[in-house]
């Protein structure tokens, strides 16, 4: 069985290396960081991932517009990517406007770890 692989879009190296450390914690996943929207929507191009934990405030471009593109993209496999957010920003957004890009979740900041696993493995099962 192969890897699942997991995407952290977080610009926050603390925060980075917490989440991968959490994920550590899960049998059989690989992940990759990018600390901006530009290099989301480069390695996204080529890598398709079991699910993206996706800063709604990253540099260059945002969250919502990442989300946005990689709905929009030509391949199924990757416009369907399952894709968390997480956010320090929760209450400047609705849910129905996380939902309206096609945000699968969101975990507000600061992040619940449990609850972080939980909707990992929700997504790749």
């Amino acid at each position: 069985m192969s890897a699942k692989k997991v995407l952290i879009a977080e610009d926050s190296s603390v925060l980075q290396n917490l989440i991968k450390k959490v994920i550590s914690y899960l049998p059989n996943f690989e992940v990759k960081i990018v600390k901006n929207g530009k290099q989301v929507l480069e390695v996204t191009k080529s890598t398709k991932f079991d699910v993206i934990l996706m800063d709604i405030n990253i540099p260059f471009v945002d969250g919502l517009d990442c989300t946005r593109k990689i709905r929009s993209n030509p391949d199924p496999e990757i416009a369907q990517t399952p894709i968390i957010a997480i956010t320090g920003n929760a209450m400047n957004y609705t849910e129905e406007e996380f939902l309206a890009v096609g945000i699968n979740e969101y975990l507000p900041k600061p992040l619940n770890f449990d609850a972080l696993l939980t909707s990992i493995k929700k997504w790749t099962e």
